[in-house]
């Protein structure tokens, strides 16, 4: 069991690449989808540091352990007319689950929102993780069940941006 008095939760440093690469792939694990991950802890890393900074993330540590992340990026809302940010992951691994943990992601990416004046903070959840769609309700959030999600990737992202 984690105390409170032993988590610590922290922007990631450059050094963290490779722990929080590490727990994407545990992520994808507990999804079944690590034939997903083609990626690399080397472009996460330049994603996360580089010239250009396109993520955020933030560290979960308890007694120097890394036990979970949230990965996490600004959007805008037009209507709203005021950034967002977009949860893109928060994991924590099995083992640590129920210590509150997550929580204390979840409100520190709440509370660098607050900071940074943004009209919003949304995230998805798969439709099979009752219990997570359960812990984010516990937290306040609502489930947005007349969105759906678009997407485009690989070769039809190639074809639909060919000139």
């Amino acid at each position: 069991m984690t105390s409170s008095s032993n988590l610590i939760v922290r922007f990631a440093q450059p050094a963290d690449y490779s722990v929080l690469f590490k727990l994407i792939e545990g992520l994808a694990e507990y999804e079944k989808l690590s034939h997903a991950v083609t990626g690399n802890a080397f472009a996460l890393k330049e994603h996360l540091f580089g010239s250009h900074r396109y993520i955020e993330a933030i560290l979960a540590e308890s007694s120097g352990q890394a036990v979970g992340f949230a990965l996490f990026f600004h959007n805008y809302s037009t209507f709203l007319t005021k950034p967002g940010i977009y949860l893109e992951d928060l994991f924590v691994l099995p083992e640590y689950r129920r210590q509150g943990i997550g929580r204390a992601i979840l409100t520190k990416v709440a509370q660098i929102a607050v900071e940074r004046n943004c009209g919003r903070l949304e995230w998805s959840v798969l439709d099979w993780n009752e219990s997570a769609q359960a812990f984010y309700r516990s937290m306040g959030a609502s489930i947005l069940d007349d969105w759906r999600i678009c997407r485009v990737t690989e070769d039809v992202l190639s074809k639909l941006g060919a000139v």
